[in-house]
């Protein structure tokens, strides 16, 4: 008997992103995270970009019903989810439309047959007996057709399930086909599908054999020409694991107050994109993690302030709407001068806005946001890894400064992952909080704003006899802490908080140049989640030649030492960023410079290209700030 075999080639890759979409529900989000996953095992550096309806069902087969998940992975540092996709996966008509315009000419489409019945093209906008698979609309691109359903159909023929059941796991066909196509071995897969079902055994089984279906049709299918192959990202020894951002915030909280010595006391909401924190709080409750979902956001940071008055450290995570529902609560934090940290994980807005999609929008609020003097420290993490490095100086500064810190995220960086490298324990800075001492009592009373050579009090936990003080928001004595009402003693305690923070600044790492030389012609700077797209855009603006450099702020509030001085020697300075140009304002008032702003307020990051456009026109002294998109 005669066989044949098909011999495929393999082509090497540099990197590679790939778009999963879908309807919602039908599982692109997992599918993606789990491709993430195995990348990060494959020794590939990552970047990812989910991005879902608000709604928890949106309406089926429409536009706005469509989640998609983009996953740029590669052998060379990725700091970008890709402002286009190598491979899309379209399974309906209306996550075609919706994601065609980021697949690049040339690349890679595989649709799903089966999503592109009459239904779903009516429902998608597509003209009446109009079918883009086949009328030769897509023939700039590589087209694959597949009745996903059809093969999971047959591959799940004898399962226990019902059909609706079964077609839920597609999800598991094109991740099995995608493994095969990027070379990636099935069984840590296979291990995260038997982690998710371990309660359901005839789940478990119909997702495992979907999966190696897929892998299997890739095999034997021969619509592919070739496979391809990523190699291994250059990586500084240690261990690695993919990780989002707001998984990152929890470990950085839970390992600061580990090496403070005190326990962690979080409170929150459900509000999205914060409620993925709570739950990852409720899973780690063995590492001294003490959850509370309170009532409303007031109630959370009440809770917090109350845990770090009784010597925790005090975490709260909300959005927009939550965090100015939470701005009295922010004063009285400043009063009382307690250790507490508000992760403000930023949406678009105003109002409910746009809760899924991300924005820089609330800065100003963070820095101003309240009633009365009441400053407070303000840092934003750069990258989904980066969240863990936050989360712990913002532990570090609240719990050694006695003071309340806001940390700003945003969607991107929260629901976003890419590759982190574990930090060892020993490798981070000490946390030494100022723990009351006998020194702090005069005449046998306790002075419990009696402040060191930084302006920071002591703290005593309640309970500790010889250490009982009052606390509230009524303005404090100095020293005793107790109500006054004394105009020059609330001067001298407004300037005395105020003093305390910029002894911080004093304390902080000099700002320092990213990217590029350290003077000259342009300054692009950067805060927060947009500093993987402008590192990218400076990189290749530099490979062109152009005089520009890159400067990314992680401390907001106050500024770090030196950035003055680095920001006198260019000529002019850029900041994109995802609002109205509000670090802009800052930086030409707190520096009087002259500086441009790219505004970009669209509920989507800033992509390379953009950067690079505005980085040109700002060269050649055109204005870079647009009020709308040219698309708009």
């Amino acid at each position: 008997m005669a066989f044949a075999v098909q011999m495929y080639s393999t082509t090497p890759r540099r990197d590679v992103t790939i778009v999963f979409a879908g309807d919602s529900g039908e599982g692109m989000q997992l599918t993606g995270s789990y491709f993430a996953h195995t990348s990060a095992l494959a020794g590939n550096d990552l970047a990812t970009l989910p991005n879902y309806p608000a709604e928890i069902r949106a309406p089926q087969g429409t536009l706005a019903g469509v989640s998609s998940f983009q996953l740029r992975f590669g052998s060379t540092e990725i700091l970008t989810p890709g402002d286009q996709c190598d491979v899309l996966v379209a399974m309906n008509a209306a996550a075609l439309k919706t994601h065609l315009h980021l697949l690049k000419r040339g690349g890679l489409l595989i649709a799903n047959e089966a999503g592109f019945d009459r239904r779903n093209l009516r429902l998608a906008g597509y003209p009446e007996n109009s079918n883009p698979l086949t009328d030769g609309s897509l023939s700039d691109y590589e087209l694959i057709t597949l009745n996903i359903s059809q093969l999971v159909a047959s591959a799940l023929a004898d399962s226990p399930l019902s059909v609706r059941e079964r077609e839920r796991t597609k999800n598991m066909f094109v991740l099995g086909l995608l493994a095969w196509l990027f070379s990636r071995p099935l069984e840590p897969l296979e291990q995260l599908i038997r982690e998710k079902f371990a309660q359901r055994a005839e789940l478990l089984e119909a997702n495992l054999r979907v999966l190696r279906a897929g892998y299997a049709f890739g095999e034997t299918s021969e619509l592919f020409a070739s496979r391809y192959e990523i190699p291994q990202a250059p990586l500084e020894p240690g261990t690695y694991r993919s990780i989002s951002g707001n998984e990152a915030l929890v470990l950085g909280f839970i390992t600061a107050a580990h090496r403070a010595g005190v326990k962690l006391f979080y409170a929150g909401y459900p509000i999205t994109p914060a409620s993925e924190v709570l739950h990852q709080m409720e899973r780690l409750l063995a590492y001294e993690v003490y959850p509370l979902q309170a009532e409303d956001e007031i109630a959370a940071l009440c809770a917090a302030i109350g845990a770090a008055f009784g010597g925790h450290l005090g975490v709260t995570a909300t959005s927009g709407p939550g965090f100015s529902l939470m701005s009295e609560a922010l004063g009285l934090a400043v009063m009382l001068e307690l250790p507490v940290v508000v992760c403000d994980i930023q949406r678009a807005g105003p109002s409910t806005g746009m809760p899924t999609k991300p924005e820089q929008a609330d800065l100003l609020q963070a820095l101003y946001g309240r009633h009365g003097e009441a400053p407070l420290a303000v840092i934003a993490p750069a990258t989904p890894a980066d969240c863990f490095t936050a989360a712990y100086e913002a532990a570090r500064i609240a719990l050694e400064w006695m003071t309340p810190v806001v940390l700003l995220s945003d969607a991107f960086l929260a629901n976003g992952s890419d590759l982190w490298r574990i930090p060892e324990l020993d490798s981070l800075p000490p946390i030494q909080p100022p723990w009351a001492t006998p020194e702090h009592r005069s005449d046998g009373t306790f002075l419990p704003y009696q402040r060191d050579e930084r302006g920071v009090r002591p703290w005593a936990v309640p309970g500790t006899p010889g250490f009982e003080h009052r606390i509230g928001g009524l303005e404090k004595e100095e020293l005793t802490g107790n109500v006054s009402y004394d105009p020059l003693n609330h001067e001298r305690m407004v300037r005395a908080r105020a003093r305390k923070l910029a002894r911080l600044a004093e304390t902080l790492p000099p700002q320092t140049i990213t990217l590029g030389p350290a003077a000259g012609e342009l300054a692009v700077v950067s805060w927060g989640s947009t500093y993987g797209s402008i590192y990218t855009a400076v990189q290749e603006c530099l490979r062109q030649g152009l005089p520009v450099a890159h400067i990314h702020v992680r401390y907001l509030h106050p500024l770090p030492p030196g950035l003055g001085e680095l920001l006198a020697g260019f000529r002019r300075i850029l900041v994109p960023e995802l609002n109205s140009g509000q670090f802009a304002h800052l930086l030409r008032a707190h520096y009087r410079v002259d500086v441009l702003s790219y505004a970009k307020i669209q509920g989507l990051p800033l992509t390379v290209n953009e950067v690079v456009g505005a980085i040109q026109r700002a060269l050649h002294n055109e204005p870079a700030f647009q009020l709308t998109s040219p698309n708009c």
